[in-house]
């Protein structure tokens, strides 16, 4: 029997010895003892190997699970994404579409915000709900902020003072989805809000938001035709 150590522990350890070395804290600290033993002009390049793959087996993991969280959050917007979707395809008629952004489609997209807005009428009948502005306004806030424009591209940014109007609330962020309805017809606009300022962040992949933006697009002509 090796001093130190009961019977019992040592009869574990010799039958199942994968157990041991599947111990981080534990082969940590043995690595620990024994260089300590070897003193401190010995350099053990056992022990060093070791700590390095460590580390890397760390970063390996850490990396796996960013992956994996990334993966589910994107299929969870992309479930989102689908519920909102099918909300729109449910709506009757033309109010019922616009009517439906902010009380029900805002809470299943997970913001506070969700409103249709068009320049000038052009002869349209628009519900209620819908923001009516000044020609030439959707431009401007599209561009606000920024030296140079990008055409229809969607905007994602930190929600602006010239914007709390429309949203009638203060939020963090806010997302700016350019509707090309065609010829003859208003420049139109999905302006969406949330409280949380990372929401809607420049850097963050549009590619959801533009799906949902055509969708919404194709339901809100074919509203406007009946």
């Amino acid at each position: 029997m090796s001093d130190g150590l009961e019977q019992e522990l040592r009869d574990r350890l010799l039958a199942s010895p994968q157990d041991l070395l599947a111990d981080r804290d534990v082969m940590r600290a043995l690595v620990a003892t024994h260089e300590a033993e070897t003193g401190a002009n010995v350099i053990d390049i056992r022990g060093r190997a070791m700590q390095a793959l460590e580390t890397r087996l760390n970063r390996l993991e850490a990396t796996h699970e960013s992956v994996i969280a990334a993966a589910y959050d994107n299929q969870s917007g992309v479930a989102i994404v689908h519920r909102a979707v099918l909300a729109l395809l449910e709506a009757a008629d033309l109010p019922d579409l616009v009517g439906r952004l902010q009380s029900d489609t805002a809470p299943l997209l997970r913001i506070e915000t969700l409103r249709l807005v068009v320049e000038g009428t052009h002869d349209i009948d628009w519900p209620e709900d819908t923001l009516i502005t000044p020609e030439g306004a959707i431009d401007s806030i599209l561009q606000a902020g920024r030296r140079t424009p990008r055409g229809d591209d969607i905007v994602l940014r930190p929600a602006l003072v010239l914007t709390r109007p429309l949203h009638g609330r203060s939020v963090g962020s806010e997302a700016l989805l350019p509707l090309d309805l065609g010829s003859n017809m208003p420049r139109a606009m999905l302006l969406m809000g949330s409280a949380d300022a990372a929401r809607f962040m420049p850097a963050h992949g549009t590619d959801l938001l533009r799906f949902f933006a055509q969708v919404f697009r194709m339901v809100l002509l074919d509203r406007l035709r009946r």
